[in-house]
């Protein structure tokens, strides 16, 4: 007589695994990473190094001898962590600051709400911001790049902390970027400092398209805040041209290429429904670009993800993914 089997879900399988999509994300990172590597050097190598290697020990460490589990490190989620959390500091950053980072990202704001899959907010941005609102000199002394084996770093204001400050003492925008050579073509080019993160454009779109192909997220998201960030700033610059910047410049400044393809579409920190997962693109882009024409501080990329990490439980309620099998 045949046995009738029973089992728990899921039946349907797929070859994806966590480490292979992980992997994936990696691989998107590396034109990101390795141009870092040749505009910044080898200080770039040392932030990249001591942020991965301490988020990948921390995590071993937590897991082994205060969760008692298995090590949760192959997973390659550690060593994305620190790679973002790397491309959100200067390269200037102390190597002593980068493990503060890397403690809170992972101890904090992933590890204490029992790891991968649980945690309320993006690791990374976590300790960025935590390292922002505790070490702002550090945070916020900006070199442009130098090459491979370049000369001592110049200081330099970013774009979006040109603007700022030019705005502050009575310039208007056509002069601050007259004054500054703020140019598209550099910002798509990284000729221009900031974050490690920040002026790669290119780099990060090619690891976004890779991702798309690869299937490993969905477009929505990120296309929904770069709509948001180019009609927001597209109804302020044609308010008054002189105080408020165009669509273009917003979209290439700052770290909106690198926060809109990598961070927001985290799949444990995002909505899970297509309708919700575009609100929370617009929510992004819309508290983006307030922060940066009303705020105190010129970019608003991480705290806009942040604020809207935390209205993702109340999107998955409202808008609930179509269940597998449904019309």
């Amino acid at each position: 007589m045949n046995k009738l089997l029973v089992s728990p879900s899921p039946h349907i399988h797929s070859k994806d695994s966590t480490k292979s999509l992980m992997l994936d994300v990696v691989i998107a990172l590396l034109p990101a990473v390795i141009c870092t590597f040749i505009f910044y050097g080898w200080r770039e190598m040392v932030v990249m190094g001591v942020s991965v290697a301490s988020c990948v020990l921390l995590e071993w460490a937590i897991t082994k001898y205060m969760l008692k589990k298995p090590s949760t490190i192959g997973d390659l989620s550690a060593v994305i962590t620190g790679i973002l959390l790397a491309l959100n500091l200067p390269y200037t950053t102390p190597w002593w600051v980068v493990v503060i980072g890397s403690v809170v990202a992972i101890g904090v704001a992933k590890m204490s709400f029992g790891g991968l899959g649980q945690n309320i907010w993006n690791p990374a941005l976590v300790g960025r911001v935590f390292l922002l609102v505790s070490f702002p000199t550090y945070m916020t002394t900006w070199s442009a790049p130098q090459g491979l084996f370049g000369l001592d770093a110049v200081s330099g204001a970013t774009p979006l902390g040109a603007v700022q400050e030019g705005l502050l003492q009575g310039s208007t925008i056509q002069e601050i970027m007259s004054a500054g050579d703020y140019s598209y073509s550099k910002m798509l080019f990284a000729n221009l400092g900031g974050s490690s993160g920040e002026f790669c454009v290119l780099a990060l779109l090619a690891g976004f398209v890779y991702l798309c192909i690869r299937k490993v997220i969905k477009p929505w998201i990120t296309l929904s805040i770069f709509g948001t960030v180019a009609l927001t700033s597209l109804i302020f610059w044609g308010i008054d041209p002189s105080r408020f910047t165009d669509p273009l410049f917003n979209l290439l400044s700052g770290g909106l290429v690198l926060g809109a393809c990598f961070m927001a579409t985290d799949y444990v920190t995002s909505p899970m429904s297509v309708k919700g997962g575009i609100i929370f693109g617009v929510g992004i882009g819309f508290l983006t670009m307030m922060i940066r024409y009303f705020g105190s501080y010129p970019e608003g990329m991480s705290f806009a993800i942040l604020i809207m990490n935390s209205v993702v439980p109340l999107l998955n309620m409202w808008f609930k993914q179509k269940k597998f099998g449904r019309k």
